[in-house]
């Protein structure tokens, strides 16, 4: 069979429980469900970054925020890195990108009147190695609302855009999926939506018109039930948002399906981080309180995660914690790329075969913006700890850290009760002190010092 094609369909702020093979009861998600059938779920996917411009400098390099770099948003992309686009380029596939791309504008930029990347047309060298169907703007949400906004093409020409974000951002790609020149090539396409992140200037969650009335049976996950936050004014539209993103993964099935693609073309739906809408990181007052994602809480963490197409067949659902750090190695895997140990985390294909002798079952992750922060995910326990004194805009990490919290999932799945400060539970937290200390090594950080007092 020819090399398949790679279909990279992302979201922005999505949380896993949005999704009914995740447990959602309203009907949003019908189509993913369908192609979860076929293909694999991660059941307990979770992000390593939980913010816009360092999870995408993830999917781009398969490389962490603190070694790239680019630990908080307003930080592009660097130049010298290799990128996934460079390698599956070498390799011979046609490479189209779509959407948000929050990764070629430095907060200099904002000061400098001969560009502002973030709203003006990203030039070739900052693109990541993407040199052919370009419909993106760098940060989506300065130059668009939920309805109407603009993008640029690959010579740098305004695409303004009228009607719901999600449905016209959709539309590129079904423009490139039509029009694509190299059909003897592979391709490797991915569509960056921004839905369902709130509008920031507005503050509000932006679904398609009726999305309150259509979704006003909702039942709020557990943690923001106990919690509060802004979700009871907030969740119908997200819910929406959600919906709409669903209904558009719809339609660029079908045409795959219409130009004869569909069966050898892997779909990877994932989304770069979860929001925990403004129940956690009250104290930080992130944003004038504004904050959804800035913390290790499964909230932030926990994402959807569903592959399908050739090497991912058979309606699997596997229940191994992953990262999503493991994207870019797998995305070049299927294409028939190894790149060996020179990326971060695992080739998924091969936990789908059930490959897992010496594994080890925890994830990782880096904060920043709200604090200088990591933590370890285990099936049993959540650990985190942050940098004291240091501003998570300033600082990338730390030579020392403190708990910051302490979770037994088995017993509190919602993570209400912190056990940070609890005796009977200080061995469990140096021995997971000694693992998290462990991963941000393997992530390239210095060993640390964990003060446990």
């Amino acid at each position: 069979m020819a090399r398949p094609n790679i279909l990279f369909y992302f979201t922005d702020q999505q949380r896993w429980d949005t999704i009914g093979c995740y447990g959602q009861s309203l009907q949003i998600t019908p189509n993913l469900d369908r192609l979860a059938e076929l293909g694999t779920v991660f059941t307990e996917a979770y992000t390593p970054q939980p913010v816009c411009g360092p999870c995408r400098a993830i999917f781009q390099t398969g490389l962490y925020p603190t070694q790239t770099g680019c630990f908080k948003n307003g930080i592009s992309l660097p130049g010298e890195v290799k990128t996934v686009a460079q390698y599956m380029e070498e390799a011979g596939y046609d490479c189209a990108y779509v959407g948000k791309w929050h990764l070629a504008s430095d907060d200099a930029d904002s000061i400098r009147p001969e560009a502002d990347y973030r709203t003006d047309p990203i030039p070739l060298e900052k693109r990541g190695g993407y040199k052919g169907f370009w419909r993106v703007a760098d940060v989506l949400e300065f130059t668009s609302h939920g309805y109407d906004g603009y993008v640029y093409d690959e010579e740098g020409n305004k695409c303004e855009f009228q009607g719901y974000r999600a449905d016209c951002i959709t539309d590129y790609g079904l423009e490139y999926l039509e029009q694509r020149e190299e059909k003897d090539k592979p391709f490797f396409l991915t569509i960056s939506h921004i839905e369902p992140h709130h509008q920031n200037d507005r503050r509000h969650y932006e679904g398609p018109e009726g999305s309150r009335e259509t979704f006003r049976d909702y039942s709020l996950p557990g943690d923001l039930k106990a919690l509060g936050g802004n979700a009871k004014e907030e969740y119908p539209d997200y819910l929406g948002c959600c919906k709409s993103l669903d209904d558009n993964l719809g339609r660029i099935i079908l045409k795959l399906k219409e130009k004869g693609l569909y069966d050898n073309t892997v779909i990877i739906y994932a989304s770069d981080h979860g929001s925990h809408f403004q129940t956690r990181n009250k104290d930080k007052h992130l944003n004038g309180g504004d904050d959804y994602k800035r913390s290790c809480h499964s909230a932030c963490l926990h994402v959807p995660l569903i592959i399908s197409g050739p090497g991912f067949h058979g309606g699997k659902r596997v229940g191994e914690l992953v990262s999503t750090v493991s994207l870019p190695k797998t995305i070049l895997s299927a294409a028939g790329i190894d790149i060996g140990d020179k990326m971060a985390g695992e080739d998924l294909h091969t936990l789908v075969e059930g490959e897992c002798e010496g594994r080890v079952n925890e994830v990782f992750a880096q904060i920043s913006e709200s604090r200088v922060g990591r933590c370890i995910r285990t099936e049993d326990y959540l650990f985190s700890v942050y940098a004291p004194g240091k501003n998570g805009f300033e600082y990338a990490d730390s030579e020392e850290y403190v708990p910051d919290f302490l979770y037994d999932l088995k017993k509190d799945p919602y993570e209400l009760c912190n056990l940070a400060e609890d005796a009977d539970y200080r061995l469990i937290m140096e021995e997971l002190a000694l693992r998290l200390k462990a991963q941000m090594v393997l992530a390239g950080e210095k060993e640390p010092i964990i003060r446990i007092e």
